[in-house]
């Protein structure tokens, strides 16, 4: 079976090395002259483990990573430090944190590297599995495929065809992302912290260094002219070890980005002999931590639905079979995280001091039964049979 991914990001690599893995030819392409992770660091929970080890790289995963994340106190506080709430330990045992580029190694190591086409676009996915790329000297080039993969992100090209795509929207924050340059003590305490318009996230990684994020309420299109002086001016008043944090981090380093999402749910994530996973299916606010985790989720499901014949050329009928399949395991249960996910962040976000001491006391009262559930749920998934 030949297979067209389009796209090298986290989804892309977790169905060409699972698929790959099931007998498949793949064929990754990707615009960029190389493999570049987007973001710096990622939380992994215990659903995208089993995916990662669905397709075969969990060993290697937990080879670049430790389970400390799920060990440490972790919840909502406030600026002064003061717990809001904690999530039962018992249900992050499967937590893990890791920079980007160290997970992109590891997939990316899985695949053959003739399968890879860096610096080729796709410009065309026809629904018949035809793909139409131009490389980077201005070579055109048309082939068949049995079956193409749309893994191309948020402003996916092959989502952009579709008649049914929602386009998107931005989410009303901005975030920045970084990486301490050096291991920061964190006391046994990581989660996130909630103020009036802004938080701000901390999670260790294995060599002790610290992946943090800051997210704030800010108009679209606003532009800061000096990141780590905002960050200063924003949150170098709040606990330890957040001034720290952002004080080990060197400014060059310090990533910004607004956060957008789907504007409106896709009927369907398949079209013909071309499926969409991952950014590009259902793209979603990162306050739950799943969009990682939902793009493995939906590689391994592909993955686990194509082995029976990933090996041969397909029958028609079968390939059709396995498509609605993955359309029935995959829309609701992504489009769900991501309703719950901007759930979240219209909760954190909401605007003025008097709304947020009202949010304030709803997380505190929020029973622990109730997070339990709702960790149980993102992470209690098992790809089919």
């Amino acid at each position: 079976m030949r297979i067209a991914i389009v796209g090298a990001g986290i989804g892309g690599l977790c169905a060409a090395a699972g698929l790959q893995r099931s007998g498949a030819e793949v064929a990754v392409f990707e615009q960029s002259p190389g493999i570049r992770p987007g973001g710096s660091g990622l939380t992994v929970f215990g659903n995208g483990l089993t995916a990662l080890d669905s397709i075969g790289r969990g060993e290697a995963f937990r080879a670049v990573t430790t389970a400390e994340a799920g060990v440490l106190r972790g919840g909502q506080r406030r600026p002064d430090g003061s717990w809001l709430s904690t999530f039962p330990a018992d249900e992050l045992t499967g937590l893990r944190v890791v920079e980007r580029v160290r997970l992109h190694e590891l997939l990316a190591s899985a695949i053959s590297p003739d399968a890879f086409r860096l610096g080729h676009r796709v410009i065309e996915a026809a629904q018949d599995g035809r793909v139409t790329t131009i490389a980077a000297d201005g070579a055109r080039r048309e082939e068949p495929f049995d079956l193409v993969v749309g893994a191309d992100g948020l402003r996916s090209a092959i989502r952009a065809s579709w008649p049914q795509d929602p386009g998107t929207v931005y989410a009303g924050y901005s975030a920045w992302r970084g990486i301490t340059e050096r291991p920061v003590d964190l006391r046994g305490e990581a989660g996130e912290t909630w103020g009036v318009g802004r938080r701000f996230g901390v999670a260790p990684l294995p060599d002790g260094r610290v992946y943090w994020f800051a997210v704030l309420s800010v108009r679209q299109g606003h532009r800061f002219d000096d990141h780590a002086e905002t960050l200063n001016e924003l949150f170098g008043h709040w606990h330890r070890p957040i001034p720290e944090l952002i004080a080990a981090t060197p400014p060059s380093a310090i990533q910004y980005h607004p956060i957008e999402e789907l504007a409106g749910r896709l009927p369907s994530f398949v079209r013909g002999r071309t499926v969409l996973l991952g950014d590009a299916a259902h793209a979603m606010t990162p306050n739950l931590g799943q969009g990682g985790g939902q793009a493995m989720e939906d590689a391994a499901t592909l993955t686990a639905l194509l082995s029976p014949f990933a090996a041969a050329a397909p029958d028609a009928a079968e390939l059709k079979v396995a498509l609605r399949r993955y359309d029935e395991l995959r829309v609701s249960r992504s489009q769900r995280v991501a309703r719950r996910s901007r759930a979240v962040g219209r909760l954190a976000h909401v605007p003025g001091r008097t709304l947020s001491s009202v949010r304030d006391l709803v997380v505190r009262a929020t029973p622990a039964s109730a997070l339990r559930r709702q960790l149980a749920w993102l992470q209690d998934w098992t790809p089919p049979a």
